[in-house]
């Protein structure tokens, strides 16, 4: 069995997961959009443009997402997107880019466990722990 993490996102998926590209080097698999679907003849016209489906792999990860449909969104709570780079300097970039218009809740250091662990939550709302999977420190 697999276990897939599904994010949601109100009315900027598109622009979360082409960040997601750049930032974390993730690979768009598909996207699927309101229009042209069974779907759309349930969302507002405004909301055609906007994503129904979509998955993007990050390293091994598969991650999937859409953007609620309105008023239905809700922050995440309680969880997190947990990368576990391979490096102290992917680690570092990998962060500054999430905690750009984000919010830091523990800034990027080395912890007894680890080289580099740090929690943020990106300018999309989406909480991310990287725990950098180089070796434990000290």
């Amino acid at each position: 069995m697999k276990c897939h993490a599904y994010l949601s996102f109100d009315g900027n998926c598109e622009e979360a997961l082409r960040f997601y590209e750049e930032a974390l080097g993730a690979k768009m698999v598909n996207m699927m959009h309101f229009a042209g679907t069974p779907m759309a003849e349930h969302a507002p016209p405004d909301w055609h443009t906007k994503i129904l489906h979509a998955c993007i792999t990050i390293g091994e990860s598969m991650v999937m997402a859409s953007d609620s449909m309105p008023g239905q969104y809700e922050k995440p709570a309680g969880t997190a997107m947990m990368p576990a780079p391979a490096t102290v300097a992917e680690s570092e970039r990998i962060f500054a880019a999430l905690s750009e218009g984000g919010t830091v809740t523990m800034p990027l250091a080395e912890t007894f466990w680890t080289s580099r662990f740090g929690a943020v939550t990106d300018r999309f709302g989406t909480p991310w722990m990287l725990n950098c999977d180089d070796q434990p420190a000290g």
